[in-house]
């Protein structure tokens, strides 16, 4: 054999040990591949219960919330009656009883006044001192 057969030789076995080298790392890709589609398969079947699950939960929280709708509006419609009997007391009470107040304050000041027209007179200066009941 002649030296450029022996390279020949040899470079084919290079070849065939770089094919067979190639074909492994391919068959580990394709089960790599294989294991990914499988893990995919398996989300997609187990994300359907979850989006129906989803799904009856939404529908529950809107029942939920037109309930606290409808709450709400018996809250707006109560506080709006009581406005309007707090307006009208005020407008039906108001007015008399501020007279009334008036007359109390005008009677108590004449009364005050009459009092202290009919004390006898104290000397410019002189202070009474009263004690209270039980002590000297």
């Amino acid at each position: 054999m002649s030296p450029e057969q022996i390279a020949a030789l040899v470079a084919a076995g290079a070849f065939v040990l770089l094919v067979l080298v190639l074909l492994w790392v391919l068959v580990k890709l394709g089960r790599t591949l294989d294991e990914a589609t499988t893990a995919i398969r398996k989300a997609h079947e187990n994300s359907d219960p979850l989006f129906l699950e989803a799904n009856t939960t939404l529908t529950h929280v809107n029942t939920q919330l037109e309930r606290v709708d409808g709450i709400t509006a018996n809250a707006r419609a109560v506080s709006g009656n009581v406005s309007a009997l707090t307006s009208l007391f005020t407008a039906t009470l108001g007015g008399p009883l501020v007279k009334a107040a008036a007359l109390s304050y005008g009677i108590s000041k004449a009364v005050r006044a009459r009092r202290k027209a009919a004390a006898p007179a104290e000397g410019p200066g002189r202070r009474v001192r009263r004690t209270k009941r039980g002590r000297r």
